[in-house]
């Protein structure tokens, strides 16, 4: 088996870390750390919702994402001097928020809308797999937080949602690609999946020239696997109790 400039094995992998309920003052957070990826994922509860579905009954969940200007090797300006987003960022934020309503009961939350805001902290690839695994955990404690005020009887979360990268370098199919592999890779996939096994989002390119279905249906179980451990970490760091009231689990 071919071994990764960081020693991991091709489906292994990058060490993940979390600290939750950072910053303080937001209704979820967490730290994720994915590798030397990291990012900062807030949930913030708005009691409204935008002016096309007030009176719906129906709530809404959205994201913003940004980097800061050192998370790269060499600065990046800030979006916010130059008057606009770019068109990543923008690709970015609404993965993160059609990730997140996927997995949302809107009408059970009833309308208010939860902000997922996204900051990349430090980037070696995977920002935005970093971002949806994370922006679950915020989520899931700012939904936790509204049901203890408002004395819901269940969480409006249907079912868990992670995301990893996956891709091929020099014909071997490889799990959750660091930046110097993704920048060399002649496929880059990434993949977001349920707890059931659902797919919410697949974006795959041949970089290096088109790829077969044999590698692309590859490529989905070497994301599956990845995907069923950043799983059970989430789980791990939602403790047993408020794990149990997600989806039926």
């Amino acid at each position: 088996m071919s071994i990764r400039l960081d020693g991991r094995s091709p489906d292994q992998l990058r060490p993940v870390k979390m600290r939750l309920g950072y910053p303080k003052h937001a209704e979820g957070a967490v730290l994720i750390e994915t590798g030397d990826t990291h990012v900062l994922c807030t949930a913030s509860v708005e009691e409204r919702v935008p002016l096309w579905l007030r009176g719906t009954g129906q709530g809404w969940v959205t994201a913003e994402y940004g980097m800061l200007p050192r998370s790269t090797a060499t600065r990046n300006e800030r979006e916010a001097s130059r008057g606009k987003l770019g068109g990543r960022t923008q690709e970015i934020q609404r993965l993160v928020g059609r990730s997140m309503r996927a997995v949302t009961d809107l009408k059970k939350l009833g309308e208010r809308t939860i902000w997922l805001d996204c900051d990349v902290l430090q980037a070696d690839g995977g920002t935005r797999t970093a971002s949806v695994t994370g922006s679950f955990i915020a989520l899931t404690l700012a939904l936790d937080h509204l049901a203890k005020k408002l004395e819901w009887p269940e969480l409006p979360i249907l079912d868990y949602a992670a995301a990893v990268s996956v891709g091929v370098m020099d014909g071997v199919p490889m799990l959750d690609l660091c930046y110097e592999e993704d920048s060399k890779a002649l496929v880059d996939m990434n993949v977001v999946m349920t707890g059931k096994g659902g797919l919410i989002e697949v974006q795959g390119t041949g970089e290096g020239g088109p790829f077969t279905e044999a590698q692309l249906h590859e490529l989905l179980q070497l994301a599956k696997q990845g995907i069923a451990s950043l799983l059970e970490i989430q789980k791990q760091y939602l403790g047993p109790e408020l794990a149990a009231k997600i989806g039926g689990q």
